[in-house]
């Protein structure tokens, strides 16, 4: 049964693969961006998965965060989620992101439930 407040948390190791120069959301050797936001999704989507239905997991549908500390390689970074709004099949998480030295960013993710079979097949369909 999803809740509000089920909580999650997942941590990454700041490495090359990551950073602002490689994923080409800056120039620096710094966690990127977009990698924070993927671990933003990734905490949010594994805190309620083992709440669904079989066959169903999540999408998300909206992030509004600020990237507010550059964290350098080699540190790690961990985000905490948890479930603030249960609005139907719309879940509402609050979000925030830390390296070993403090916050780095924070904000609002939305995730969607779907049926994954369904999702899926309706996506291929844009290909045919």
């Amino acid at each position: 049964m999803l809740t509000i407040g089920i909580k999650g948390r997942q941590s990454v190791v700041t490495t090359e693969e990551n950073s602002a120069k490689t994923l080409g959301s800056g120039t620096l050797e710094v966690f990127a961006t977009p990698a924070m936001v993927a671990l933003m999704e990734l905490t949010a989507q594994t805190s309620v998965a083992p709440y669904l239905d079989d066959g169903d997991g999540t999408v998300g549908i909206k992030v509004d965060i600020t990237h507010d500390a550059p964290t350098p390689l080699g540190m790690t970074v961990s985000c905490e989620s948890e479930l603030i709004e249960v609005d139907g099949r719309r879940l509402v998480f609050s979000v925030v992101a830390y390296d070993e030295k403090g916050r780095i960013g924070g904000g609002c993710h939305e995730r969607f439930i779907i049926n994954n079979e369904k999702f899926q097949a309706k996506a291929n369909r844009k290909s045919e």
